[in-house]
C-alpha cells in the first residue's frame, strides 16, 4: 500500500525519492561533508534559520553552556545540514546498511527494562541527532508504531511513509482516530515513537520550563503513559565526527511524565528533553522556533518576523 502510494505520487516526489536512493551509495562521510557546506552557506547568507538560531542562543544559550553565540550558531547549522544529507543513507539505503552505522548503544539497560515490563513502551525522542535512523533501528528489533503529522504539503507523505515504512512500522497520523490507534498498539505490547518537542497546536499542550524559560509542548505522550501503564525511555542517535557513525542513547524519563497533572507531566518531558540535548547540545534542531508560544501571549512574540 505505501509503495503504490509513492507510485501514484507526483514527479517531483518520485524523483525525490530516486535521488535519495542514489546518493545513499555515497560514502557517509561524503554526505556530511556536503551538508556542512550547507550549513556553512546558511551561515554566510544569513538564513530564516541562521536568525532563529541566533534568537535561540540568546535565550537558552547561556543555561545550555554555550556562551559563544557564533561559534554554536555555526555548528548547529552544519550539523542541520549534515541531518538533512545524511537521510540518503537512512531512506534511501536498504534497511541494514543503514543500520550498520551503528555503532554502540549506550543505556539499553532502560530500554530492556521498560520491555520487560511487558506493557508497551513510549519511546520520547526529541529532535536531535538522527532521529530517523534511531526508529529504524527501533523498528528493527519488535513491532512497532510511530506517530506522524501529515506534511503542510501533503503530497509528500506519500515519501514518509515509504522511507519509514521499510520494516513494516505502523505509521499513526496525529488525529483523533489516531490517538485510538495508539492505545491499542501499547496495549498489544508494541513500542511506540513520539517526537515529542514540536509545537503543540491550538488549546493542545501546556506551558513548563525549557532551559529555563516557559514553553509549550504536547500532553499526548503523558496521556498515553497514564492510560496504558507503559514506561517512557528517551533516545536519540548521537552523529559521529567524521562520518564515522552514530550512537545510540537512551535514558530513563521521570516518573512524572506519566501525571494527571498535566502541567508536572509537562515538565518531566522537557526535563527529559534536556537531558538528551546537554550530551549533543548542537545536535538539535534550534533552527525550530521552540518558544514562539508564550503564556497569555497572542502571537509570537520572541522571533518577529520570518
Amino acid at each position: 500500500m505505501v509503495a503504490s502510494a509513492l507510485a501514484a505520487a507526483p514527479l517531483k516526489v518520485r524523483a525525490a525519492m530516486a535521488l535519495l536512493r542514489l546518493a545513499a551509495h555515497l560514502p557517509l562521510s561524503w554526505l556530511h561533508a556536503v551538508g556542512a557546506v550547507a550549513g556553512r552557506l546558511a551561515v554566510l547568507l544569513h538564513t530564516r534559520e541562521w536568525r532563529v538560531t541566533r534568537r535561540n542562543h540568546e535565550l537558552v544559550g547561556a543555561t545550555l553552556g554555550r556562551p559563544g553565540r557564533d561559534d554554536f550558531v555555526r555548528a548547529v547549522l552544519v550539523e542541520t545540514g549534515k541531518n538533512l544529507t545524511e537521510l540518503a543513507k537512512v531512506w534511501g539505503a536498504p534497511p541494514q546498511r543503514a543500520l550498520a552505522l551503528v555503532r554502540n548503544v549506550h543505556g539499553r539497560e532502560h530500554l530492556d527494562a521498560a520491555r520487560a515490563l511487558g506493557r508497551g513502551v513510549i519511546v520520547a525522542a526529541p529532535h536531535l541527532g538522527c532521529w530517523e535512523l534511531l526508529n529504524l533501528w527501533l523498528c528493527a528489533q519488535r513491532p512497532m508504531a510511530l506517530l506522524y503529522r501529515v506534511p503542510q504539503h501533503a503530497e509528500w507523505e506519500a515519501l514518509l511513509r515509504t522511507a519509514r515504512g521499510t520494516l513494516g512500522a505502523t505509521q499513526v497520523r496525529a488525529d483523533a482516530a489516531g490517538v485510538r490507534e495508539l492505545l491499542r498498539c501499547l496495549k498489544q505490547g508494541m513500542t511506540l515513537g513520539i517526537l515529542p518537542d514540536q509545537r503543540a497546536k491550538g488549546g493542545e499542550g501546556e506551558f513548563a520550563p525549557f532551559f529555563g524559560l516557559p514553553c509549550k509542548s504536547m500532553t499526548l505522550l503523558s496521556r498515553l503513559a497514564e492510560k496504558t501503564g507503559a514506561p517512557v525511555v528517551f533516545g536519540f542517535a548521537e552523529r559521529l565526527a567524521q562520518g564515522q557513525g552514530f550512537d545510540l542513547h537512551f535514558l530513563p524519563a521521570d516518573a512524572a511524565i506519566a501525571s494527571v497533572d498535566r502541567v508536572a507531566a509537562v515538565t518531566a518531558l522537557h526535563r527529559g528533553i534536556e537531558a538528551c540535548v546537554r550530551l549533543a547540545p548542537e545536535q538539535y534542531q534550534w533552527t525550530y522556533k521552540r518558544y514562539s508560544a508564550q503564556p497569555g501571549v497572542d502571537g509570537d512574540s520572541i522571533y518577529g518576523v520570518g
